[in-house]
């Protein structure tokens, strides 16, 4: 995909690689303003990315030194981390049951993961697992490792250059350099939920702002006015112009609200670390939580909201499959569907009204 060889000598992959480790150190500000820019001009590229900095994510808060030294390093060379997490057998999304066997001084692996974004197209693969004392650890795995096999079977009516397909693993050797322990997954709230959670509405927010942009352009170049509007133009319409406005409100409110919510977690990182070495505290992350779940409230309902009200602009015609207007919708809504957007909305009213934070499921 010649899209993320162009991620590749952008170097916008090592954006948050610290300063200490010879990275930019961007803000997470930073990095939402770019993935709204980049789900902007395509959402696939933008959401295969998620994984990677996901995993840039993890070693932020609580990875160590040799595991920062050593995957930091292949971020600032250009290089990709995929994803292989979800398993469909478990009984709730998030649940890892694949087993790293201990066999002499290194592991084995085997399993199936699904919804393996990002992958066909990274350097690297990074797989939950569950070790043989029962942590939760990622396991990070070269392209091309025997028994590693990668399969381009998402289905899915949306993000569908995102390869968020199959991954089989076929009693794959694992080496203990390439085992990350996942410390405090489930233990104590961390920032990562917060920011797994946040970069699905920067990439709504994109999306939403990309059917503003084609909105513009085909009542500007194709749309006809309709006979009883009294115009000549279909951007002299006044409900065209409504119509228009009403998008672009959207996507500005859905930007400004997801750079909020990242300057607040910019903030939690920025306090004390806790006494096991994870960035940020529990009052400060809660905090933070909420407001990424308000974030992806109001961005949701921005890009279902201006991906089907583009059509009002250009009518029948709009429907045609040349212009790919449908991509909006479908892309939007696979994407809302990570999560239900209910939920969101009943823990921020629960913290609100009884003070109880959001669950540690690591989808707040």
């Amino acid at each position: 995909m010649r899209s993320m060889d162009a991620v590749r000598a952008s170097a916008v992959g090592a954006l948050r690689v610290p300063v200490a480790y010879g990275g930019p150190g961007a803000s997470l500000v930073d990095l939402f303003r770019t993935v709204i820019d980049l789900a902007e001009a395509d959402s696939n590229v933008a959401q295969a990315l998620r994984p990677h900095f996901g995993f840039l994510e993890k070693l932020i808060s609580d990875g160590g030194k040799e595991d920062r030294e050593r995957w930091f390093a292949a971020a600032l060379a250009g290089e990709l981390f995929g994803n292989a997490t979800g398993e469909t057998t478990a009984k709730h999304p998030g649940d890892i049951h694949t087993a790293l066997v201990l066999d002499g001084d290194r592991y084995r692996l085997s399993g199936t993961k699904c919804y393996s974004t990002g992958s066909l197209f990274a350097d690297w693969v990074v797989i939950a697992a569950r070790n043989h004392l029962d942590q939760r650890v990622r396991v990070v795995l070269p392209h091309g490792r025997p028994g590693l096999r990668l399969i381009d079977d998402w289905d899915g009516m949306g993000r569908r250059m995102t390869a968020s397909g199959t991954t089989e693993l076929d009693d794959v050797a694992v080496y203990p350099h390439e085992v990350v322990v996942d410390g405090a997954v489930g233990v104590r709230r961390t920032h990562l939920g917060a920011y797994h959670q946040l970069f699905l509405a920067a990439v709504e927010t994109g999306i939403a702002k990309n059917a503003v942009r084609d909105a513009v352009g085909h009542a500007r170049d194709r749309a006809r006015a309709v006979r009883h509007s009294g115009v000549d133009h279909a951007v002299q319409d006044p409900f065209v112009q409504h119509t228009v406005g009403e998008m672009a409100a959207l996507g500005y409110g859905a930007e400004a609200t997801v750079l909020r919510a990242a300057a607040a977690v910019d903030r939690a990182l920025a306090g004390p670390h806790g006494d096991d070495g994870v960035a940020g505290g529990e009052p400060a992350l809660a905090e933070t939580a909420t407001e990424v779940a308000q974030a992806q409230v109001v961005a949701a309902q921005a890009a279902l909201r201006a991906a089907e009200r583009l059509y009002d602009v250009g009518g029948a015609s709009a429907t045609r499959r040349e212009f790919n207007f449908d991509r909006h919708w479908r892309n939007a809504r696979t994407l809302v569907s990570h999560n239900p957007i209910a939920h969101k909305a009943r823990v921020v009213g629960d913290y609100l009204l009884n003070a109880e934070p959001p669950p540690l499921t690591g989808f707040f």
